[in-house]
């Protein structure tokens, strides 16, 4: 018996490939509810204003010339003069006029209504699809 080689040998070659796809799939939704809430409040605020108060006092003295407005601490002094004729011209200082600012605070309050929304997120889970397979 002899052995006979054959001539050729083919070996076939297999070879895999990979296919990748995607499809969107629902996980879930989201309901969102929104409701408002009407907050009654009280409004606070200091309101601050100034007034001035006047005091005339009389001085009645001669003065050789007006004197100027001069401030003493948180009062303007204001000289009032009057020419008096006599047998001569003399300046007479008959009044000043003492202005005092005063500021006062005064607490302010105004009711109001404001709106406040809430929102309530609730989750809800995905139908679940049926399997073809």
């Amino acid at each position: 018996m002899t052995y006979e080689a054959p001539a050729e040998t083919v070996v076939p070659l297999v070879e895999e490939t990979l296919l990748l796809g995607k499809r969107q799939v629902e996980t879930g939704r989201v309901r969102v509810a929104l409701t408002t809430e009407v907050v009654d409040e009280v409004l606070r605020a200091t309101l601050r204003s100034r007034r001035a108060e006047v005091e005339r006092r009389p001085m009645g003295h001669t003065v050789t010339e007006a004197p100027a407005v001069r401030q003493e601490g948180d009062v303007m002094i204001i000289p009032v003069v009057e020419e008096v004729l006599v047998v001569e011209k003399r300046l007479v200082l008959r009044e000043e006029i003492h202005v005092r600012m005063i500021d006062e605070d005064k607490s302010f309050e105004q009711p109001a209504t404001r709106r406040v929304q809430h929102a309530a997120v609730e989750r809800i889970p995905a139908v679940p699809e049926p399997s073809g397979s």
